[in-house]
């Protein structure tokens, strides 16, 4: 028994490059280890080779997937990591039973999820025709250009179309596989989970996808102080003003680094935080509606229910019942 059968697909013949080694390993991490103090059963993973028959060693990475493409049967999500650049470039076709794997499977029903430019794979198979797409940023021109049915957007983390998920890359791409485990097991057990591997519990899929923020010169420099001061301070009325003094900026600065750090703004960001908190309590508390909204900030239980309906989409109340079954 399990939450459901996660299968992420290698889609290098040959040796993977380190990137291939990355995001399938972020992958594997979170789907692919047991946790069996947050939730309990967890996932089953299977790791598809396009080849599997195949050696495949980089810098001294091996990736050994125990299953051929037969392994995407049946599984109730699918991730495909980024493709190989002589695919991305041209050189070399896109394994077409791939994409006719794919294309069953979504219209089996099972959810597809691609990890940067794991996006071509699912443009080649149709599978983003009249949707709303990403990849990283380097990648997005070249999407648009050979996929003119996608409406690529370069400037977000990641999309949720309901059944196909796209996003950025790197780092990203754990975002979006946490994003996952939020929508299956509710936000308690993705905070908890985000702790365990170090991590932001939640960075929305609208932030921005490249940030000009640069490496602070000293720890001082630093604005992450006093947004973790404010997490555990979401029932207070925060605003900009008091932020911006606890971090010792100007109002103007303290916009700006913010802004550069996150890709989002102050307000935003704030918003973001109580609903994420708002989720948590929902899912770990019998708090009212009412009580929630006081806590984690926005006052009341109808303030709660607007801005809860219309970042989640579903009702504080709804929400509650799903995750608490």
């Amino acid at each position: 028994m399990s939450v459901g059968t996660v299968a992420i697909v290698v889609t290098d013949d040959n040796a993977p490059t380190l990137w291939d080694v990355y995001e399938v390993g972020l992958a594997c991490v979170v789907f692919g280890v047991e946790y069996p103090d947050l939730a309990d059963p967890w996932y089953e993973m299977r790791l598809c080779g396009t080849r599997p028959d195949l050696p495949r060693a980089s810098r001294g990475f091996v990736l050994n997937p125990e299953h051929g493409l037969e392994g995407l049967h049946g599984a109730n999500t699918i991730l495909v990591p980024s493709v190989p650049e002589t695919v991305l470039h041209g050189t070399e076709p896109l394994d077409p039973l791939l994409v006719k794997e794919l294309q069953a499977a979504a219209d089996s029903g099972a959810r597809i999820a691609a990890l940067c430019n794991g996006a071509f794979v699912l443009a080649e198979a149709g599978l983003l025709d009249g949707r709303r797409a990403t990849a990283h940023w380097s990648y997005t021109a070249e999407l648009a250009r050979r996929y003119p049915k996608v409406e690529v957007d370069d400037s977000v983390l990641y999309i949720d179309e309901g059944q196909i998920l796209t996003s950025a890359g790197a780092a990203a791409g754990l975002d979006l596989c946490l994003y996952l485990v939020r929508q299956d097991l509710g936000a308690h057990v993705a905070n908890q989970l985000a702790r365990r591997l170090c991590v932001p519990a939640h960075r929305t899929g609208g932030q921005a996808q490249f940030v000009t923020r640069h490496v602070p010169a000293t720890d001082d420099d630093s604005i992450a102080p006093v947004l973790e001061w404010a997490t555990h301070h979401l029932d207070r009325p925060l605003t900009v003003a008091e932020l911006a003094r606890r971090a010792g900026m100007s109002q103007r600065t303290f916009f700006r680094r913010l802004h550069e750090a996150t890709g989002t703004t102050p307000l935003q960001w704030l918003l973001s935080q109580r609903l994420a908190h708002a989720q948590a309590l929902l899912e770990t508390t019998a708090l009212s509606v009412e009580q929630v909204g006081e806590r984690c900030g926005l006052g009341s239980g109808a303030n709660l229910r607007r801005h809860f309906t219309a970042h989640v989409g579903i009702a504080p109340t709804d929400y509650r019942r799903a995750f608490t079954a």
